[in-house]
């Protein structure tokens, strides 16, 4: 690799920028990936803790957002890990309306996900480094 450090989930700008608002007005953030049920397969923005997770769930990544003290934690199923394993997510947000519970409906945006495939060399340092 180039010499950064392989991640698992990273945030766009103008996602940034929404993670930025939310802070000001709720507090720490977490981001649950949803399973494709009520909300389709957006990421749902909660409280930090506000959503429970627990043994079935998985944390991929503490996201550092500049304007945001607290790192937002993205948490996925473990169950659903087990099937995008093998795959980058990058946070948006679009115009629309957010899931029901996920923070950012009343503001007339949506976060999403976009996606790619894990490299075989990032999928390597991200396997080294989940088992150390």
């Amino acid at each position: 690799m180039d010499g950064t450090k392989a991640e698992r989930v990273a945030v766009t700008p103008a996602a940034e920028e929404l993670l930025r608002k939310l802070y000001a007005v709720n507090g720490p953030l977490m981001f649950h990936q949803s399973g494709g049920c009520c909300d389709g397969s957006s990421p749902m923005c909660y409280l930090e803790g506000e959503f429970r997770t627990g043994a079935s769930d998985v944390l991929l990544s503490a996201l550092r957002v500049q304007g945001v003290a607290e790192p937002v934690t993205f948490w996925m199923s473990r169950d659903q890990f087990a099937l995008w394993r093998h795959t980058h997510l990058t946070v948006d947000v679009v115009p629309g309306r957010g899931g029901g519970f996920s923070l950012e409906s009343p503001e007339g945006m949506r976060f999403l996900i976009r996606s790619r495939l894990l490299t075989p060399e990032e999928l390597a340092e991200l396997d080294e480094t989940s088992s150390e």
